[in-house]
């Protein structure tokens, strides 16, 4: 389990990370989402001991990373797109850092074969697409066989068939009981593939929980609605006491109702419709909603 207790860090001006807490369950995947500068990156990196709090701890298993005696073995990240000398194979990236590590050269094979880069094993770094470079970043990763999994934006560089994988191999790990903590700009694939979500804004702590409690805190279902008598119908469903707004398209958007309602609406006002469609809410409307106007904190 990852704990964040009351973690701060301060800039000079720029407060970056703001009395944040969270906790990251193991056996499930947890987004970290936010907009730019929202201090998720600056998060992460004192989580892996990498930048140093002002304030509070971030904590894996009860202890700080730096604490470790063997965190590879233990933590597993990727906080930017691998880095490997350009002139060196992805097989003999991985032997390098086994060798390092103290672990097995067998390794190298084995996390190859779960990313799915054998076949690019011999081919050298310099050759390496983005995404080829973001599989062997967790190729890298794995090589400890760790219970925690810590990643930055991995989906970049990767396509549509790449961030299935992606998904599949993330929710799989988490599957095996291993703590899973992903950063993301890609909202409706966090949607798919997370179970919990951290939303922070401005380095605060907006929103935690299971992804289907996050979506109920945000606006109530909707309802897409055209007819040739928009004001009639508008008046109609005011009436009802329900929220509703005009579109560019022309169309109307009734707020907090289901389809079956705004169509009886319409049926005893004896308004014609030419559409009735229901909508519900996303995560990325939900973000929008919890992140609205919450600029960096100076």
């Amino acid at each position: 389990m990852i704990a964040v207790e009351n973690l701060t860090k301060q800039y000079r001006r720029l407060r970056a990370v703001d009395d944040l807490s969270f906790t990251v369950r193991a056996g499930r995947v947890t987004g970290f989402l936010g907009p730019n500068g929202a201090g998720k990156t600056t998060t992460l990196r004192m989580l892996l001991g990498l930048v140093t709090p002002t304030a509070g701890t971030a904590t894996i298993d009860g202890r700080r990373y730096v604490d470790m005696a063997d965190p590879i073995r233990h933590v597993g990240a990727v906080l930017e797109a691998s880095s490997a000398h350009r002139g060196r194979t992805g097989r003999d990236h991985l032997r390098v850092v086994c060798q390092a590590a103290g672990l097995p050269a067998r390794r190298a094979d084995e996390v190859l074969d779960l990313v799915g880069l054998q076949p690019a094993a011999q081919r050298k770094f310099k050759g390496y697409s983005l995404g080829m470079r973001q599989r062997l970043g967790i190729a890298t990763a794995m090589l400890g066989d760790p219970g925690v999994l810590i990643l930055d934006e991995p989906a970049n560089g990767l396509d549509p068939e790449g961030i299935r994988w992606m998904r599949d191999l993330l929710k799989g790990l988490a599957g095996e009981g291993r703590t899973v903590l992903v950063s993301s700009h890609l909202l409706a694939e966090m949607q798919h593939l997370a179970d919990d979500v951290v939303i922070v804004a401005a380095g605060r702590l907006i929103q935690q929980g299971p992804v289907t409690d996050v979506l109920g805190s945000g606006q109530a279902a909707q309802v897409r609605v055209r007819t040739p008598e928009p004001g009639r119908l508008t008046e109609a469903i005011e009436q009802e006491g329900l929220q509703v707004r005009g579109e560019a398209d022309g169309s109307l958007l009734v707020i907090g109702a289901e389809a079956a309602q705004v169509g009886g609406v319409a049926f005893r006002a004896g308004v014609e419709l030419h559409e009735l469609t229901g909508e519900r809410v996303d995560l990325e409307q939900v973000f929008l909603e919890l992140t609205a106007g919450k600029a960096a904190i100076r």
